[in-house]
């Protein structure tokens, strides 16, 4: 029961389980794009800093500027 009222628990106004899930999804982010871009050799340090910061603009920005979806067409 301590840990449930531990996770409700709020530090500025919010439950410290959503800091959590915040983390986790930063975390997730940041991994993935590491890796992702080191196999492409597209500043793989960069993206894995940019995606601790901010969600999910870095995901977009990656998307469109390194792996180029906005120019696959149907044959790819």
């Amino acid at each position: 029961m301590e840990i449930l009222n531990a996770l409700n628990t709020k530090i500025y106004g919010m439950p410290v389980y959503s800091y959590i899930l915040v983390a986790a999804i930063l975390l997730t982010q940041a991994t993935w794009l590491f890796i992702d871009a080191r196999k492409r050799n597209a500043k793989h340090w960069f993206w894995g800093i940019i995606g601790l910061i901010r969600f999910p603009e870095p995901l977009i920005f990656y998307l469109f500027f390194v792996r180029k979806i906005h120019k696959r067409t149907k044959g790819e």
